[in-house]
């Protein structure tokens, strides 16, 4: 693909997630006390430079270049995590002759000390709430280890972490097909975005909430996110009443119950989807 086109899906992508009605997450219509809609907005378009040029720099380039290019546009950490997951898979999706997640094999295994370096300066300057602290390798410090390492480290509390050590499973094996199922069945984009965040919630508990919360209060939402698809999600009256009463519960002044792990692997599920599949409309 070219530089334009990948940082076309990357971008469509992000505003495809920020526009779907999540429960728990900002909307068009539901802003966070920190955040508003319009900066998701900013940030999708913000990004595009950065994976365009994908291809041609360091990965920990990429990922601090597209999380200033966010700041100099947002008051407010947006899309660190989407931006962690994307910008492999943009380097990835240059490449030829190989499917997309063989290349992001790669790409992840290539990972340097530099690009954690780069990376931790990104995370500081996004600055993400309830980071907390590592015991090893923390980012307020200068790393030792490689990119892919320092994110094993942190695996066990992060999901998009935790794609690194994966070549990304819960995206190509959980998300991704969740919403290419969507799709296939008739959902339009927005519907198949949030049916795909709700399998994905419910599958595999959100950690943005387990390191605010508790592991214990992340598996009651991905409980409950199984209830909302039990009762038909998207596809059905009762389903809409039970998403509506979800992101109500999901809702307080802190947004300390927002799913911003499962959002941030649902617009890398979008990003690849589009990628792999082309822009059906």
């Amino acid at each position: 693909m070219s530089p334009e086109e990948v940082a076309a899906a990357g971008q469509l992508a992000c505003l495809l997630e920020v526009s779907a009605p999540k429960p728990g997450n900002v909307s068009p219509q539901l802003h966070f006390h920190d955040t508003r809609y319009e900066d998701f907005l900013a940030s999708a378009v913000a990004i595009g430079p950065a994976l365009a040029a994908a291809a041609d720099r360091p990965l920990g380039v990429t990922i601090r270049s597209a999380i200033e290019a966010t700041v100099r546009w947002t008051g407010s950490n947006t899309n660190l995590g989407i931006v962690l997951l994307l910008a492999p898979l943009a380097r990835a999706a240059r490449r030829v002759n190989g499917t997309l997640r063989q290349h992001l094999s790669v790409v992840l295994a290539g990972t340097t000390v530099a690009d954690a370096a780069e990376v931790y300066g990104a995370i500081r300057r996004a600055r993400p709430g309830g980071l907390g602290q590592a015991a090893a390798e923390d980012v307020s410090a200068a790393p030792t280890v490689t990119l892919r390492a320092a994110m094993a480290l942190a695996a066990e509390r992060d999901a998009v972490a935790r794609e690194y050590t994966t070549d990304y499973g819960i995206t190509f094996e959980v998300a991704a097909p969740a919403l290419r199922a969507a799709r296939r069945a008739g959902l339009d984009w927005t519907q198949a975005t949030v049916e795909c965040y709700l399998s994905l919630l419910a599958a595999v508990p959100d950690t943005h909430i387990g390191r605010k919360l508790g592991a214990g209060e992340a598996e009651r939402v991905s409980r409950r996110a199984e209830e909302v698809r039990a009762a038909g999600g998207v596809r059905s009256l009762e389903g809409r009443r039970a998403l509506a009463a979800f992101d109500a519960e999901l809702r307080d002044p802190r947004n300390t119950r927002n799913p911003g792990s499962t959002a941030d692997l649902t617009c890398a599920a979008l990003f690849v989807v589009i990628i792999e599949g082309g822009w059906d409309r």
